[in-house]
């Protein structure tokens, strides 16, 4: 049986691993998640204690993400063989979701 072979362009994960990348920063770092999440109210600064936290988890994801696009870029191994370097990629990608994911839910129950 005959192997389907998709060509794609390897900038496709790489722009969708950075745009992810600047979500996640621009939500921990730039306090967008804090206005998201825990903008007014007496409780305000308990919420931002809990997002911190959540922040923090999330924060083990997307060092994760960010050494699986640096590997994928960096590493000969990774660069010479499509096959490789769509699996770290695509791990990339993954990694990133699930950071944002993790701040996402955390965020709904740190209100």
């Amino acid at each position: 049986m005959a192997r389907i072979q998709l060509r794609y362009s390897p900038i496709i994960p790489t722009v969708a691993s950075f745009l992810l990348a600047a979500l996640w920063v621009l939500s921990v770092f730039a306090d967008w998640g804090l206005e998201a999440f825990c903008a007014g109210g007496e409780t305000a600064s308990a919420c931002s204690r809990r997002l911190a936290a959540v922040s923090t988890v999330s924060a083990l994801f997307a060092a994760l993400a960010a050494c699986a696009t640096a590997a994928a870029w960096l590493f000969p191994w990774s660069r010479s063989d499509p096959r490789t370097f769509g699996r770290v990629m695509g791990a990339s990608v993954a990694c990133w979701v699930v950071a944002e994911g993790v701040l996402f839910l955390g965020g709904l129950m740190a209100r």
